[in-house]
């Protein structure tokens, strides 16, 4: 008997062996079926465990940001796009494994999802969006695969930012959705995301309460109920919020998650449900709970953000250090408080060098990924322009403060300003000394005193330095100072410099008093000679406010992109200026902003414009769409116009110049170009007139166009100098005379473009044999190639696979090839416009160049060429500047004033800054665009 069953036994194992042994390319019943067995089990089941840890590894890494909504996956943000990935690697593998041997089986769909999903997790959205469509079309009997498909699908889509296709399939999913099926959670959490995405928190809400309710992953319920209660913060349902919140304290959630739930519970609750203490104290209660001890920075953010809510700056600020103090894990909160405590100083105390650093420190330290931070990068960047504007604004009010005192309480309000300026001066340049910078650390984020590296614990440096100087003396920083031929110089200075705290390079008391005296008497002397005593200095002080505003507010709308700022500046400016000349302007651009967002105070600006400025060309816009088009139709026809005039003053047609001038001065009044047009006209007249009724002229120009900021400093500028030469002027027999070898000194030269032919230089080139394709602009996503396992979607079901190496299923692309442009020449730099025509004659346009550059530059070795590029461009560059804060000082000089020099539209030009070095490569319209792509990435 135990015979024959043994026999039994091996002859099944020898069937079996026999069984395996056959072509699994032979299609039949039992191959199908094996493929089917060793696909799902084997293959599919470890890729999805691989797939399953790798989520689980980012979220581990994950740090949220509590003060935003969080997100609704922890997947890719640690991850750095086209890097390799070891788990993800098997991913693929095993995915075109299954492609590629198992083709009988019925996981090819399968297959195909994991390959989308390790793209995805790779951040390769494009390919992952690819994989995912596929799917859906080719699979699309297998409701739950294509499903699952369609949720992933659209966040690939969000990484995207392909909002209106994202929506598209986030429609099919839920038109499409059954209930009972386990992957209705993933398509109600994609909806979710989306509606974040796009600040619809209303359908937002709706998604988080489907997503929960369906959901059988506990972790993934308590985060999105965390989420949930944010909405519904947003929402203004506090009651609901806070039960939300309370459902998460009282789970088992992560004890991050949680601690931040309870927190916002203490925000909301406020006295909720007769409870005693407030929330300060309900805060400060948590600090000293020793379970609390890694979320301290926290804490201590929240006590700073209430004491701001009350206007209590002081408080404020130190609760923020704190933060900062105490934030030695969490890199993003560190980046909060810094973030806070820059706009503090910029916005509350007006200390831009101070700002400046918190912003720095505040990128330095938040994820790039963070939302607004390249909102925050342009700020710190361009901090400078802001600052500049704000503090014309706050010295011309104090200077109307002053004016509106008496005589004896003017002097002694000066003589206040003067002595706390002075101060403010001794405190901003403290002596040097390598000692002293150690009180820093804790303003800078840097280590706190329990430290063991020396320079980092402060009482260690305090008493390093005390026993330094009482050996040593005050010594100045510098090289060589232990020299024995110093000794007999320096040895009765630091004698007295050691009792009195003062550097030894500094000189005695007497002469120190006089010098601040100096200082300080310099000072008062400004402050006296610029107080508004009159009301045409007063109009004037209100003229340099007002553009200081107006140019805040054009900054934040077009340079940063904030619209709540933009908004409050032109309101400002409504409430101050209320007689305004440019109100209807003011009114158009808030109707603008509003619209999208507030959109009842969009149709009252609206409605103000079209009831009270019903002539004006805002009104015509408004209630024309095509107006603005043919609006500029006609600035295009009076740019041509001006060239004609310019092309007759270059060629010294001074009576066809003054009569055309006039004509067009009577067709066009009041127009952007009519200073201009008046000056030229004037200019035709001085070579044809004495100085006297050229001076006249002059003098009628800057009465009529008094806000013009390019032509009236320059003809200020021309009568000073006709005031200073007054001798040599009355001498001549015309007030301007062509063969004057001084004339370049008193008046811009006009600029004549000859029609030569070019001749290109041949630029060597380190390239690839191929270029590199365009970047889309996505947020981390690069461009990538159509994986080779991809057939196309009208093909059957199943498809034709190749069975090539794995490494070719999902293949990266090539490294971007690096850039034949560098920024090794930094002391070299121009600041060019870029003109998308190469048969424009551009002479009008230099010498409108020409003008600002005599009014901002003169006396500086600041010229502007031209340069061709391909067929279809010309540069004109301005240079030479020997840094780069200089040329972009110069940029943010000249930019607003561009719709005025540039006589082409402003469609067919742009602006960027370049080295000289780069400059000379660019020989064609290729290397023009890879430059233009360069500039955007570098600076």
């Amino acid at each position: 008997m135990n015979y024959f069953l043994k026999s039994a036994k091996l002859q099944s194992l020898v069937l079996l062996l026999l069984l395996a042994g056959c072509s699994l390319e032979k299609k039949s019943a039992v191959n199908r079926g094996l493929q089917n067995l060793t696909a799902k089990y084997n293959i599919l089941f470890n890729a999805d465990e691989l797939l399953q840890q790798k989520q689980d590894s980012y979220a581990a890494s994950f740090i949220d940001a509590y003060d935003q909504i969080l997100p609704v996956y922890q997947d890719t943000a640690s991850h750095i796009a086209n890097t390799s990935d070891k788990e993800l690697d098997a991913v693929v593998a095993k995915a075109n494994n299954i492609i590629s041997i198992k083709e009988q089986s019925h996981y090819i769909g399968d297959a195909y999802l994991l390959l989308g999903k390790a793209a995805h997790l790779n951040a390769n959205y494009y390919n992952a969006v690819e994989f995912f469509n596929y799917v859906t079309r080719s699979y699309h009997s297998e409701h739950d695969l294509v499903q699952e498909a369609r949720a992933w699908q659209v966040r690939s889509l969000l990484y995207l930012n392909q909002l209106p296709l994202a929506k598209s399939i986030l429609d099919s999913a839920l038109l499409d959705i059954n209930p009972k099926s386990n992957q209705a959670d993933d398509v109600y959490a994609a909806g979710l995301q989306y509606h974040i995405n796009t600040r619809q928190y209303t359908e937002a809400e709706e998604m988080a309460t489907q997503a929960i309710a369906h959901s059988s992953n506990k972790q993934q319920r308590l985060r999105w109920t965390f989420i949930l209660a944010q909405l519904q913060e947003l929402n203004r349902k506090p009651v609901d919020a806070y039960d939300s919140y309370t459902r998460v304290v009282k789970s088992n959630a992560p004890f991050v998650l949680a601690f931040n739930a309870d927190l916002n519970r203490i925000r909301l609750e406020d006295n909720r449900n007769g409870a005693q203490l407030s929330r300060t104290d309900r805060l400060k209660r948590l600090l000293r709970n020793q379970n609390n001890e890694d979320f301290t920075d926290q804490i201590y953010y929240q006590l700073a953000e209430l004491a701001l809510s009350d206007n209590h700056l002081d408080e404020a600020i130190k609760n923020y250090k704190l933060s900062v103090k105490y934030s030695q894990k969490n890199q993003t909160q560190k980046g909060l408080s810094y973030l806070r405590l820059a706009d503090i100083s910029f916005k509350n105390q007006g200390d831009y060098v101070t700002a400046k650093l918190y912003y720095d420190s505040t990128l330095l330290n938040l994820p790039p990924n963070y939302p607004g931070y390249q909102t925050i990068r342009r700020k710190a960047d361009n901090l400078q322009l802001l600052a500049d504007r704000l503090q014309i604004i706050s010295r011309e009010d104090t200077l109307q403060a002053l004016a509106k005192l008496d005589e004896p309480t003017r002097a002694r309000r000066v003589q206040e300003i003067t002595s706390r300026q002075m101060i403010q001066q001794t405190v901003a340049a403290p002596v040097s000394n390598p000692f002293t910078n150690a009180d820093n650390t804790v303003a800078q984020g840097g280590p706190a005193d329990n430290n063991s590296f020396y320079f980092y614990n402060t009482s260690a440096v305090s008493q390093g330095f005390t026993d330094f100087k009482r050996r040593w003396g005050n010594r100045k920083l510098e090289d060589n100072w232990r020299r024995s031929d110093r000794y007999n110089s320096d040895i009765a200075v630091n004698a007295v410099n050691s009792t009195q705290g003062v550097d030894p390079s500094i000189v005695p008391g007497t002469l120190q008093k006089s010098t601040a005296d100096v200082a300080a008497s310099g000072y008062r002397q400004d402050l006296l000679q610029n107080i508004p005593l009159t009301p045409q200095q007063l109009a004037q002080s209100n003229t340099r406010i007002y553009n200081a505003y107006v140019d805040i507010a054009n900054f934040y709308r077009d340079i940063l992109d904030d619209k709540p700022e933009a908004i409050r500046i032109y309101e400002l400016l409504i409430s101050r200026f209320p007689d305004d000349p440019n109100l209807v302007a003011n009114y158009y651009n808030l109707y603008r902003l509003y619209s999208g967002i507030n959109q009842a105070k969009s149709d009252e600006y609206k409605n103000l414009i079209l009831s009270k400025f019903g002539n004006t060309t805002f009104a015509k816009v408004i209630n024309d769409p095509d107006y603005a088009q043919r609006l500029n139709d006609r600035d295009a026809e009076l740019n041509a116009f001006y060239n004609q005039i310019y092309d007759l003053y270059t060629h010294r047609e001074y009576p066809q110049v003054i009569a055309r001038a006039d004509e067009l001065l009577v067709q066009y009044p009041d127009t952007k170009l009519s200073p201009q047009i008046a000056y030229l006209r004037t200019l035709a007249s001085g070579h044809q007139e004495k100085v006297q009724p050229f001076r006249s002229e002059l003098v009628q120009i800057t009465s009529r166009y008094p806000d013009d900021r390019l032509i009236t400093p320059l003809i200020q500028q021309h009568l000073a100098y006709i005031d200073a030469n007054q001798a040599e002027m009355a001498s001549r027999p015309v007030a301007l005379v062509d063969t004057d070898p001084d004339a370049i000194a008193f008046i811009p030269a006009p600029v004549m473009q000859q029609n030569v032919a070019v001749t290109r230089p041949t630029v060597k080139q380190q390239q690839p044999a191929t270029q590199p394709a365009v970047k889309p602009t996505v947020p981390t996503a690069p461009p990538v190639t159509v994986p080779k396992v991809m057939p196309p979607v009208t093909q059957p079901v199943t498809p034709p696979v190749s069975t090539a190496p794995v490494a070719k299923a999902a293949p990266k692309p090539a490294p971007e090839p690096p850039s034949i442009f560098n920024k090794r020449d930094s002391s070299r730099y121009y600041f060019v416009i870029n003109v998308t025509s190469g048969s424009t004659n551009l002479s009008s346009s230099r010498f409108g160049v020409g003008q600002f550059n005599r009014t901002n530059y003169q006396g500086v070795q600041v010229s502007h060429q031209l340069k061709p590029v391909g067929d279809d461009n010309q540069l004109i560059y301005v240079g030479r500047f020997s840094s780069l804060d200089d040329v972009k000082n110069y940029a943010r000089g000249i930019v607003p004033l561009l719709p005025q020099i540039m006589k082409v539209s402003a469609d067919k030009y742009s602006f960027f800054i370049i080295t000289q070095e780069n400059l000379d490569k660019l020989a064609d319209r290729k290397l023009l665009d890879s430059y233009t792509d360069y500039y955007q990435k570098n600076y």
